[in-house]
């Protein structure tokens, strides 16, 4: 019961939160806001999901990965609040209010409200990697704490060179490929979805003591279908090549979508 209402209050607190972003998108204008209150909600209740005492007391497990979350969240919401900062809006989110029309406010907000269900599916990612009630530390731990790091440092070199980039007046209307960005056109989508493998490689118990890690590979595997099937790459390249034209059909043949790698 102590579990079912845990998640229960989680889940309420992910939808309040998309609620209140809606209502900051729509007085300011700005949908960054609406990814910067993701970020940390995500980061609260998962560092919430992680320290929950379902067991006897607190483990270095439930610490360590309530740390990588809160890390990530930080690091990510705080981009993302700086982006927004400086105005403009995002221009999937500008496509979607030009296909939804009169109706936009209505299908923003459930918009949003979906985006709080996903994050409460990665939240179970998190809750079922933390209390996985192995001895600590295992090679799957220290793996995932490797693999969080390189995701997280990973993803803010990807976001500053993007952003170095941009401020170049030179660069005006190119398309970046220097650094990571010539290995991957999304190189930060990229270590975005890694950061959620290293949840399922401490969940994950190969001894066959813990079956529900396994249900932690739900996270990776909806993160990288939104990524690259859905709400990030399809809507960011049509907006690519609206802008950028025929530079961005030659940066697409020749560097790797989603998975770096190099010789771009």
């Amino acid at each position: 019961m102590a579990i079912t209402l845990i998640l229960a209050g989680l889940a309420a607190a992910l939808s309040a939160a998309m609620a209140a972003a809606w209502l900051v998108v729509e007085r300011t204008g700005r949908s960054g806001w609406a990814d910067a209150t993701w970020s940390a909600s995500v980061g609260v209740t998962g560092v919430a999901a992680a320290l929950a005492p379902f067991a006897h007391g607190i483990t270095t497990r439930q610490i360590i990965v309530a740390t990588l979350v809160g890390l990530w969240s930080l690091r990510l919401g705080g981009h993302i609040v700086a982006r927004t900062r400086k105005g403009g809006d995002d221009p999937r989110y500008q496509a979607l209010k030009e296909e939804w029309g009169p109706d936009r406010r209505r299908r923003l907000f459930w918009f949003l409200q979906v985006q709080a269900a996903a994050a409460f599916l990665l939240l179970l990612t998190i809750l079922i990697a933390a209390h996985n009630p192995a001895p600590w530390p295992r090679l799957g731990d220290l793996l995932g704490i490797a693999v969080a790091f390189a995701a997280i440092v990973g993803e803010a070199v990807a976001d500053r060179q993007l952003a170095q980039f941009r401020r170049k007046a030179a660069n005006r209307g190119q398309v970046c490929d220097t650094g990571l960005w010539g290995w991957s056109r999304h190189p930060n989508y990229f270590f975005e979805w890694l950061g959620w493998v290293a949840y399922a490689l401490i969940a994950i118990d190969l001894a066959g003591g813990y079956p529900w890690g396994w249900l932690a590979l739900a996270g990776p595997a909806f993160m990288y279908w939104l990524l690259v099937h859905v709400s990030g790459i399809p809507p960011l390249e049509a907006h690519m090549l609206r802008s950028r034209g025929d530079a961005f059909r030659a940066y697409q043949a020749r560097v790797s979508a989603f998975w770096p790698r190099p010789g771009g």
